[in-house]
């Protein structure tokens, strides 16, 4: 049965190239962290206007990786919040785990013929969701492409800069850890744009100096125990590591427990990427050391923005950016915390930006 699906997921991929041949002559292969055609969050009011009247009816359907992954959850509660706002109705689906690749193909097919306006996708790969682009295509619904995996022949794209995320904690590392040291890299899926691009961050950035050497750079497919077994390991090799950078907090959160587990809490730092409520406990607790936290609350509500506006006719750039911070006990407190306005904190950060 695994062989048949996998062979049935390949020959729709496959499809899809074929078919959208065309169609990719005229639009060149996505890279969402290098794109030009590219507009930040903060600028959307200010250079398209206030939001724009939508036809009557008008509904949106969302395809996530996963549930059980409370980033993807919080997502969802963007594009929940933002819908409710201005009166639209938003079907939020999403596949069993994040593996399920012909499971959430199914879903979001199923979305095409269900007369939405407009659908939102966020792969479990770079690959699975491809012939979704050209079946939307040819019903005439809108695309658009949300964090973290890319469609290369997606038409928009909804995202925070993936290689940036490893490149913050390097830089944390350089800037914290002067004498330098050994570290490990826990990757997510391996593959999916967003663990290459974060990997990639990381490790051309730790790199300048020579002050650090990474030991270890291993797969830990988005999973906790995974990530604790290989964090286990690295530990075992080179008890003497400094630190670690994981592509997502749940593979954080489980090398934390391997640190634990190896008497070495406090010694060897680590760094997860996403921002879920989990993280930011453990970093209150001193266990974790940080997060880049990507706001997937705001992330969804600025994606059902992006896509409303398209389906109201606005001409938007082909990426959308969405904001990150690095976070630590430092900082936590500006960005989390009773009263805080995470919108206007994050407004705050890309003025000074610019």
């Amino acid at each position: 049965m695994k062989t048949f699906l996998k062979t049935t997921l390949a020959a729709g991929v496959a499809a899809s190239f074929l078919f959208g041949a065309a169609f990719a002559q005229e639009l060149s292969p996505l890279n969402s962290d290098t794109e030009k055609d590219r507009m930040d969050w903060s600028e959307l009011e200010a250079k398209l206007g206030a939001f724009p009247k939508l036809p009557e009816g008008t509904k949106a359907g969302a395809v996530s990786k996963t549930l059980t992954n409370e980033y993807w959850r919080s997502l969802g509660e963007g594009y929940e919040s933002f819908g409710k706002k201005i009166g639209v109705p938003v079907a939020y689906q999403a596949a069993q785990s994040e593996g399920d690749q012909l499971g959430q193909l199914t879903i979001a097919e199923g979305m095409i013929t269900q007369g939405y306006n407009v659908l939102l996708v966020s792969p479990q790969t770079d690959a699975n969701l491809q012939p979704v682009i050209e079946q939307a295509k040819a019903a005439n619904i809108p695309v658009v492409n949300v964090n973290d995996a890319v469609i290369p022949q997606a038409e928009h794209y909804v995202g925070n800069v993936q290689r940036d995320n490893g490149v913050r904690v390097a830089k944390w590392f350089i800037e914290n850890r002067p004498e330098g040291g050994k570290v490990a890299i826990v990757e997510g899926q391996a593959g999916v744009y967003a663990a290459v691009q974060r990997t990639d961050g990381f490790k051309s950035t730790i790199s300048e100096g020579g002050k650090f050497e990474v030991v270890a750079s291993v797969p830990g497919n988005w999973d906790r125990q995974t990530s604790y077994d290989a964090a286990t390991n690295i530990l075992n090799q080179h008890p003497d590591l400094v630190g670690f950078y994981a592509n997502n907090d749940g593979m954080a959160l489980g090398i934390v427990e391997a640190v634990k587990a190896a008497g070495l809490a406090g010694k060897v730092a680590v760094f997860g990427t996403d921002g879920i409520s989990d993280a930011y406990t453990s970093i209150k607790a001193g266990e974790l050391t940080g997060t880049v936290d990507s706001f997937p609350v705001l992330t969804g509500e600025v994606a059902l923005e992006t896509a409303l506006r398209l389906v109201a006719g606005q001409k938007l750039p082909r990426v959308v950016a969405t904001p990150q911070a690095l976070i630590t006990a430092d900082n936590l407190g500006r960005y989390q915390g009773e009263g805080v306005d995470v919108r206007a904190v994050l407004m705050e950060d890309a003025k000074a930006a610019k």
